[in-house]
């Protein structure tokens, strides 16, 4: 029994900050999408020669998947915040789409080009940032606004070098960092 609330009974086998029954359907639901995802290509093999991945290739989307998944997943089981979850979901989303871009066709040039390592250094910002505030909230868009600061200055070093104009990727990138900032800054002040 719940000593606040006598009459309702609590589940000992529920952690507590951890979701209710209610999440388990949709975490469930996100995972079986991430599956999906990932037997998406095998599927298209069958159909057409111009998607051709290799076992390495499925190795490391799995791993990507595997890791994007389980960062967001911690996020929802840490805290209770939705504003929070919200910005996780979509700074990972980010760093996620950013590397997979650039793996699969790159985002200068295509993907053997060597400048398109400055973008794993946006990612290493976002990822250096939220381990140095330690998730908390208001570190974390601190972290997310340094990411969009080093995005937009890939972009400016890609074009001082002639290297090609990237502004619509970069405008999609800035404004997915951006957003998981304020949501961060929301979670931080509730």
């Amino acid at each position: 029994m719940n000593p606040k609330h006598p009459t309702q009974l609590t589940n000992p086998d529920r952690f507590p900050g951890s979701p209710g029954p209610s999440a388990v359907p949709w975490r469930l639901l996100a995972w079986c999408a991430a599956g999906a995802g990932l037997l998406t290509p095998l599927v298209a093999m069958q159909f057409t020669d111009e998607v051709n991945w290799t076992l390495a290739d499925f190795i490391v989307f799995g791993l990507m998947l595997a890791v994007a998944g389980g960062l967001v997943e911690a996020a929802v089981r840490a805290r209770g915040n939705l504003a929070y979850r919200c910005g996780v979901a979509i700074a990972v989303g980010t760093g996620f789409l950013m590397t997979w871009a650039n793996l699969a066709v790159g985002i200068i040039g295509n993907e053997n080009n060597p400048a398109n390592l400055m973008f794993f250094g946006v990612i290493g910002i976002a990822a250096v940032g939220a381990f140095l505030a330690r998730g908390r909230a208001a570190g974390m868009a601190r972290a997310m606004v340094a990411a969009a600061i080093a995005q937009v200055v890939v972009a400016t070093v890609a074009l001082g070098l002639g290297l090609g104009h990237i502004f619509v990727a970069t405008a999609v990138f800035v404004t997915l960092w951006l957003i998981a900032a304020a949501l961060f800054r929301k979670s931080a002040r509730s």
